[in-house]
């Protein structure tokens, strides 16, 4: 606090700011301070006040050896100036007595005698008060839980009691009926008396957050494995981080040990790190730790006990390491607990959680599925995949293994990298000592065979500048090994990769930001060499063509295998160039090249190229748009390959098949060939047949075919199998589509949690991912809690966002967007003049790149909001918007931009009815929405603009006959309108109109 509060006002306003403040360090300090400002006042009310907000500070912070004290100065001033209290303070004193129970009980250094003094004084005050003793039987009912003896009894004297104003809560007290069922064994009983709380008809600060961590076994035991996973999602939001529920987040740890989640598991904790060192709670810390050690002894029984795990602060921890220390702390916990209180229930709860074995063998909780040897990966470092096939055993000799993978290689055979990758881990062992053997030759030339092998890799990745680096590495070796043939091939491949290196590295970015982003058109990004105004990208192809083409003829002694993969290197740069200028100029040499390396494999006998030529061919005929010959060539190849092989080609054509007939509206014809093309592809590894990408364009054609939720599945197996190869940029933007698509089906947990999981990623905490995808997945995620109902969140997060994309210069259209949608969140809460700030840089974004029908209806909603909520004292400024948004409107028609919703000039009438009748002006009210019946015409049989014609006919007989009481008018508007809508077959849309005529009868 930077300076202390000099009058009583100040100080009520710092108190209301800090109740604000979420609970934690921060707030707790902060109410600490205001407790010695209000010291130095003469009044006692604001003390009193300020030890209110303090003690909730301390309790909810989870500080309960803070909490009695300051609830004991409270109580001292309660019985010397009685009169400060009026009802409601009084109401709060007695209130709290039930949180200071509850502190002392969760410390094993009070001692049981103690606890029940406690309950008494409260007992005699409550008497003393002619205060009802159902909260007193409520708080013995704790204890005696707590301690484990006379239960029954005290249950039943609790629960027989009528509520009184002090009871808590019902969320919280049907929660603890339930946790009583639950410890009888009675899972159904327990899972019957939650439902109310489950199913959000009852709920408080804590709940329903705290009866569905408890909720989950039972609920998995009883079958009901859908709703578990859903409440796990929404539960888990509502206790995370926070040290006052932190016994609750290790309730969400052990069901995810027990459920086959255990790379979750560990998310979570990582996410949950600060709960070791701010929970000062020892019983919160104790049932925390409790779950912790359920995850870490299951995954220590998986054999991964070497994986990091975030743990107590001050060290580095592996799972084995801190499950010991957490055995070790929780076991003394209990212990403490159990000579507190006289019974040995701490300890025995504490070893039945830790007895359980798994409930499932499997139960998939998100839409990002993780393995355990996952969990550990550096980002861009490839995961080995789940073996698809069985591939034959490394040869124990190294020169066999040698001879196997280069003969692999000349093939182009999947299987080369297998072999590659097992003789990286051999050749780099400590004990490796390199044969004297003229079949494998000198070392450099089996190092450069495999720094060709990472660069194919990183290439692969379009991580361009570092293949293109490795290549040259890998071609100067081959120099030193006396094989110039190789080293000629290496720096072809250098060429090519250097020539791919994005003129920007954000124009790859801008290329492929996955859909969602917000758009209305898209920017111009292409950049130019300066010469002749040619692209980059396309100078430098050219040129790597022709570089390619004079280092093929200078090269002599290229075995058949060598120059075919040269002419195969540069017809892909022709191709490369063909797809980036779209130039049908460039067509004819590309076909050209694809010639020369199809007449040679050909004579030559080398199947894998003789396809890779037809691939190219087809593909050349879809970029310059002859689809009917690029499908021809296409069924041509998939005839050959079927025939002559080779095999691990036919999963790409099926797929290059299924993208034309997307192309040609085909989707159930994709659809067959993308499906067998995933069964075909499980023969071979994912990445030599492009895996991700055929799951990607699967869920393309599923959306076609309106099956979203197959979709759905398919781009979470693109964005998986992406990140097992290292490439985290394809896979982020397949999990973007993913979130996106997740949340228009309306599964918002799914999406947040997903979206939680990769912000979570520590190259995206670093920073390392482009700034814009990052942008895309906050973008999505605060939609997703706008949707979820948790504004407060969303808003947080809309407003970074509209900060960081107010510095977009290359993209003013999308910070147009952000802003726009953060000036609706700031009306919804009530806080129009920050809303009218954010509107105007919004207005100011678009008037540099245009996005008329968002601005437009962003506008009118703002509009609308604030007539809705202040009435005739907010007609001024929803009136300015709507200024803004017929300025917009202006615009648009004046560019000749057609909205892809209503025409925004009929939309701006009709909401210009609206806010004059929420503002009370019916006459005003009834002439706009008489221009939007102008606008918008009459409709006919087939025009799509019924239903919002009718709806201004409603609208204006509502304003005519109840709100201006001209029912005759009225009436005529209606019977009209519904006589029109009947003949032209547009009966739904009849049905408000009649429903208000009889109302307006009914009312004469």
């Amino acid at each position: 606090m930077p300076t202390a509060p000099q009058t009583t006002d100040e100080l009520y306003e710092e108190l209301q700011a800090n109740q604000r403040r979420p609970y934690g360090r921060t707030r707790t300090v902060t109410a600490e301070e205001l407790v010695d400002a209000a010291e130095r006042f003469e009044e006692t009310l604001p003390l009193v006040r300020a030890l209110l907000e303090l003690q909730e500070a301390y309790t909810y912070g989870s500080e309960p050896r803070k909490s009695p004290v300051a609830f004991a100065r409270l109580l001292t001033l309660f019985d010397e100036q009685p009169d400060v209290f009026d009802e409601n303070l009084r109401h709060l004193v007695f209130w709290r007595f039930k949180w200071v129970a509850a502190a002392l009980r969760a410390l094993p250094e009070i001692p049981r005698t103690s606890l029940r003094q406690w309950l008494t004084e409260m007992r005699e005050r409550y008497e003393k008060a002619g205060l009802g003793l159902q909260p007193y039987y409520g708080q013995a009912y704790r204890l005696a839980a707590h301690v484990g003896e006379d239960t029954d009894l005290a249950f039943e004297l609790w629960a027989a009691r009528t509520r009184t104003p002090l009871s808590d809560c019902e969320a919280c007290e049907i929660s603890e009926r339930a946790l009583y069922h639950l410890a009888s064994g009675d899972d159904e009983r327990a899972l019957r008396t939650w439902e109310p709380v489950l199913a959000g008809k009852e709920s408080c600060q804590e709940e329903p957050a705290r009866s569905i961590a408890h909720a989950l076994l039972p609920l998995l035991r009883a079958g009901h494995t859908d709703r578990a996973r859903e409440l796990h999602l929404a539960g888990y939001r509502g206790c995370r981080r926070n040290p006052s529920m932190s016994g609750e987040v290790g309730r969400h740890l052990e069901f995810c040990a027990l459920t086959g989640n255990e790379a979750r598991g560990l998310e979570l904790l990582a996410e949950n790190r600060n709960l070791f060192d701010e929970v000062d709670s020892p019983l919160e810390l104790l049932d925390f730790l409790n779950g912790v050690e359920v995850l870490l002894r299951r995954v220590e029984q998986l054999g991964h006990g070497e994986l990091p795990a975030a743990g107590f602060p001050g060290r580095t921890w592996t799972v084995t390491g801190l499950r010991a220390e957490v055995h070790g702390r929780a076991d003394d916990l209990a212990a403490r607990f159990d000579a507190r209180n006289g019974t040995t229930a701490h300890t025995d709860r504490r070893g039945a959680r830790l007895g359980r074995a798994p409930l499932l063998e499997a139960l998939e909780l998100t839409l990002r599925t993780r393995r355990l040897d996952e969990v550990a990966v550096v980002p861009g470092v490839p995961v080995a995949a789940p073996a698809a096939r069985a591939v034959a055993a490394f040869p124990e000799s190294l020169p066999e293994l040698v001879a196997r993978a280069r003969a692999l290689d000349e093939q182009g055979h999947p299987d080369a990298r297998a072999c590659w990758t097992e003789l990286r881990t051999r050749v780099t062992a400590p004990d490796y000592t390199h044969p004297d053997d003229p079949a494998v030759g000198p070392l450099a030339r089996l190092r450069a065979d495999l720094l060709a092998d990472e660069a194919s890799r990183r290439g692969e990745r379009d991580d361009f500048t570092e293949a293109a680096a490795l290549y040259e590495e890998a071609a100067g070796l081959y120099d030193d090994a006396g094989t110039p043939a190789h080293a000629a091939l290496a720096r072809a491949h250098a060429v090519l990769a250097t020539a791919e290196i994005p003129p920007q590295t954000s124009a790859r970015a801008a290329s492929e930001t996955p859909s969602g982003l917000p758009a209305d058109g898209a920017a111009d990004t292409g950049d130019t060499d300066g010469t002749d105004g040619i692209p980059a990208e396309v100078a430098a192809l050219t040129a790597a063509h022709a570089a390619m083409v004079r280092l093929h003829a200078e090269t002599s002694g290229l075995a058949p295998y060598q120059e075919v993969r040269l002419l195969r290197l540069r017809a892909t740069a022709l191709g490369l160039r063909l797809q980036a200028s779209r130039s049908d100029g460039h067509v004819a040499a590309v076909l050209h090249e694809v010639g020369l390396l199809h007449d040679f494999a050909t004579r030559h006998d080398i199947p894998g190229q003789i396809a890779g030529a037809l691939v190219l061919r087809a593909s050349t005929f879809a970029i310059s748009g002859d689809l009917p010959a690029a499908a021809a060539e296409t069924d041509a190849l998939l005839d050959r390959l079927e025939a002559h092989g080779p095999a691990w080609h036919l999963p790409r054509a099926l797929g290059l098949r299924a993208r034309l007939r997307l192309g040609a509206q085909d989707a159930e014809a994709a659809h067959a060939d993308l499906g067998e093309a995933l069964r075909l592809a499980a023969d071979w590894p994912a990445d030599a047949v492009d895996t991700a990408r055929l799951h990607g364009d699967l869920a393309e054609a599923c959306m076609h075919l309106g099956r979203p939720d197959e979709a759905l599945r398919h781009l979470t197996r693109s964005a998986e199998l992406n990140l097992r190869r290292g490439d985290r940029f394809d896979a982020y933007c397949a999990y973007s589509n993913a979130a996106t698509l997740s949340l228009d089906l309306g599964r918002v947990e799914d999406c947040i949690a997903l979206l939680d999981s990769l912000l979570a990623e520590p190259d995206v905490a670093a920073g390392e991912p482009d700034d814009r995808l990052v942008a895309q997945l906050r973008l999505t995620r605060a939609r997703a809690l706008r949707a979820g109902e948790d504004l407060k969140a969303a808003t947080t997060e809309f407003l970074a966002l509209a900060a960081e994309s107010a510095g977009w210069d290359d993209d003013p259209g999308s910070h147009a967007m952000i802003a726009a949608e953060t000036a609706v969140l700031l009306a919804e809460a009530d806080e129009f003049d920050r809303a009218r700030e954010a509107a105007d840089q919004a207005l100011a974004a678009h008037a540099r790149d245009p996005r008329h029908e968002a601005l437009s209806n962003c506008l009118r909603e703002l509009a609308r909001l604030q007539a809705r909520q202040q009435g005739s004292d907010g007609l001024a400024g929803a009136l300015a918007f709507l200024a803004d948004a017929g300025r917009v409107a202006e615009e648009a028609h004046s560019a000749g931009y057609e909205a892809h919703g209503r025409p925004l000039d009929s939309a701006l009438a009709y909401e210009y009815g609206r806010v004059h009748a929420y503002a009370d002006a019916y006459e005003d009210a009834l002439a706009a929405l008489e221009k939007a019946l102008a606008l918008i015409g009459e409709p006919g049989p087939d025009n799509g603009r019924a239903g919002e014609w009718a709806e201004c006919v409603r609208f204006a007989a509502a304003m005519e006959g109840v709100y201006l009481e001209r029912p005759a008018p009225a009436l005529a508007r209606l019977d009209a309108a519904v006589s029109r809508l009947t003949a032209l077959g547009h009966t739904e849309e009849t049905e408000p109109l009649t429903s208000l005529a009889a109302r307006l009868r009914d009312e004469e």
